[in-house]
């Protein structure tokens, strides 16, 4: 185990029951977002703000800086002079991350005109490719449209890393990895996935900067 994860699990000593899919998880998060795959992250409710959440995490300076790389800034700086300047100074390096809940056009009309049940299953097909990697949070891990999108994910041949409850419902047999956090109540469960995802975002961006 890292120092980080040793941290997390002082902290919150229930998770010690999953700390084997916790390194799992931050290994294969870690792998992606150094070969620049695209994480597609999705859930309902508490969940989607969850989901939200993680992908401010990772576009973004965290915890840490993140200066652009030196020949990207340049570039900026040739083109643009002092607004290159002004630019290059101000970019921070980013994971390639989309919550699939923040596009409420795009969402209303195809839950309007096709299937709600559907409404992720369609954004990974359309964002994702090969290699990609799909996070979905359910408290039961049984919201139909995660499971769906999680099916459509592993059909494009993206790796899928579940963030559950206990149980850990359908969805865990489509994870390449699934936190299955100890606790049933929906409240219980999304209070143990926030340390969780905040802990993994600092173990990728302590990777890559």
């Amino acid at each position: 185990m890292t120092y980080g994860l040793n941290q997390l699990l002082e902290r919150y000593p229930q998770l010690q029951s999953i700390s084997n899919n916790l390194e799992a998880a931050r290994d294969l998060m870690v792998a992606k977002a150094k070969e620049g795959k695209l994480f597609l992250v999705a859930g309902n409710g508490g969940s989607s703000a969850d989901a939200d959440h993680i992908v401010g995490e990772l576009m973004k300076s965290f915890v840490r800086k993140r200066p652009i790389d030196d020949v990207f800034a340049q570039r900026l700086i040739g083109l643009g002079g002092d607004l290159g300047i002004h630019i290059a100074s101000n970019l921070e390096g980013a994971v390639r991350a989309i919550c699939l809940s923040s596009h409420q056009a795009l969402s209303t009309a195809f839950m309007n005109d096709v299937d709600p049940a559907l409404v992720y299953a369609q954004q990974v097909y359309g964002y994702g490719n090969s290699g990609d990697l799909f996070v979905g949070i359910s408290t039961s891990g049984n919201a139909r449209n995660v499971l769906n999108a999680a099916l459509v994910a592993k059909a494009k041949g993206m790796s899928v890393i579940g963030l559950t409850g206990k149980g850990g419902g359908a969805l865990q047999a489509h994870c390449d990895v699934c936190l299955r956090v100890p606790e049933h109540e929906t409240f219980k469960v999304q209070e143990l996935h926030l340390p969780i995802y905040h802990w993994l975002c600092i173990e990728i961006e302590a990777a890559l900067w």
